[in-house]
């Protein structure tokens, strides 16, 4: 990955209390493990920002070697990597997720 792709991704993570990779938009998803993540913040109806990996092959390729997580959908909370779409299906229904979305809208 390049300095500038890292430097990239770093604003986009660093910038957005909540951030999503996905494939497609949040208006748009273009996968259903991507639809997920949004339908799950969706519901929690808290604002959320999120970057379409196909607009960019260097940022599909550079967000996997940046968490070192192989799937998309990637959700950071608060600079945080959270996971993909499984990982946070679980955490909303174990009340995890709004527990971590709460703390950092706050801050």
């Amino acid at each position: 990955m390049t300095p500038e792709v890292k430097q990239k991704i770093d604003n986009y993570v660093k910038q957005n209390k909540i951030f999503v990779f996905m494939k497609g938009n949040k208006l748009m998803p273009q996968c259903g493990f991507s639809n997920n993540a949004v339908q799950v913040f969706n519901t929690l109806g808290v604002p959320f920002e999120t970057f379409d990996v196909l607009s960019d092959p260097e940022i599909r390729q550079g967000i996997k070697e940046y968490s070192n997580w192989p799937t998309i959908p990637q959700v950071y909370i608060n600079g945080e990597f959270i996971g993909g779409s499984d990982i946070l299906i679980e955490m909303y229904q174990s009340g995890e997720l709004q527990q971590l979305v709460e703390v950092a809208l706050a801050s």
